[in-house]
């Protein structure tokens, strides 16, 4: 646990709470600041409530300068359980948004985590100022270039405690076009490591920095990076890993609100989905 007094923790406070609504407006995540409930009552959307939690933090009287970090995740299956079956992606076939529904991650496939419907991005994202970061802000946005032919979304959270919640877009692309997607993404990461900036209908967004971060291989293909979110001189790590079957491309997001240690995406979530889409 972190303490900040005085304007340095209303600073960090509105901070938070300004990016909580940015991960709300974007990706749709409902609990990345540690909240429990997934919002969602069986095939309903799950509502976000991000920003409702860090602008509660921000005014809470009882101690506006403490963030606690989020809790240690629960011990993983170490392997994908055999129940689940490919849908035979992997030879680089097309799949239309009702097969991509099928295959995406659902409650069962791995024990630790429960699956909620999520509502896709709004129309109108961020644009990077720098053209080589622009498959980054794509990601952000929850759009990959080249843009998909059908996309799903979906929100992963702990079974137990509703954490961690992560998000998920299932996009497919062509195999060409999922291969060109992780190229470009990886030079992105590479070109922008010192950070860059985003402007959209929302508003402008600073970005400190782009790193690589190592991942286990999934699929035909994996990458994982951290974007650092930078909210008035605070720190706000967003977390991304890809993983490509043929012309399908999965990417699993979070974020941490709460401190600025890199929060975790679990592997065995990442395999599960490549055994799935094979």
């Amino acid at each position: 646990m972190r303490k900040r007094t005085g304007a340095t923790s209303r600073r960090t406070s509105t901070a938070r709470a300004a990016m909580a609504a940015v991960a709300v407006l974007v990706l749709g995540l409902t609990t990345a600041c540690g909240g429990g409930d997934s919002g969602g009552d069986g095939d309903k959307p799950a509502k976000p409530d991000a920003a409702a939690d860090a602008t509660t933090e921000a005014n809470d009287p009882k101690d506006p300068g403490q963030v606690s970090e989020p809790p240690a995740l629960e011990e993983q299956p170490k392997t994908v359980d055999p129940k689940v079956k490919g849908v035979g992606a992997g030879d680089g076939k097309e799949l239309t948004e009702t097969e991509l529904a099928a295959a995406v991650l659902a409650t069962g496939d791995v024990s630790t985590f429960k699956v909620d419907p999520m509502d896709g991005p709004p129309a109108q994202g961020e644009n990077a100022d720098d053209p080589a970061c622009a498959p980054l802000t794509a990601m952000i946005n929850g759009k990959p270039e080249p843009v998909a032919s059908a996309a799903v979304y979906r929100q992963l959270l702990g079974a137990k405690t509703g954490r961690p919640a992560i998000s998920e877009f299932l996009t497919t692309h062509g195999t060409q076009g999922a291969v060109s997607l992780l190229s470009r993404l990886g030079d992105a990461v590479k070109a922008c490591e010192d950070g860059f900036k985003g402007s959209g209908a929302g508003g402008s967004s600073t970005y400190s920095a782009v790193k690589r971060i190592d991942v286990p291989k999934a699929g035909d293909d994996t990458l994982a990076y951290q974007v650092t979110g930078d909210f008035e001189g605070d720190p706000v790590p967003l977390v991304f890993h890809v993983v490509r079957v043929g012309g399908t491309v999965a990417t699993f997001y979070t974020a941490n609100l709460e401190g600025t240690t890199t929060p975790e995406i679990p592997s065995i979530l990442l395999a599960t989905q490549a055994a799935k889409l094979k």
